[in-house]
């Protein structure tokens, strides 16, 4: 897996970190400490987290629950 972009901090309550590879996986680091990756996450959601006005609440809204993913941390 290869990571375009090295992880970003993000300014988010829920969000501390986020990185996005060319194959669609969006790896979260949660400000509680763990660390998940979610499977075949489209472009379009990754840059709609980024310029989200609350990334939390997008979190919840549009990621959590709506993709495969693995905690790796």
């Amino acid at each position: 897996m290869t990571y375009s972009q090295c992880l970003y901090p993000l300014d988010s309550s829920l969000l501390k970190a986020v990185a996005y590879s060319t194959d669609e996986t969006l790896q979260l680091e949660f400000r509680t400490g763990p660390v998940y990756r979610y499977f075949r996450v489209p472009p379009t959601i990754f840059q709609k987290l980024m310029t989200a006005t609350s990334k939390g609440a997008y979190f919840n809204r549009n990621i959590r629950n709506s993709f495969r993913y693995q905690r790796v941390a």
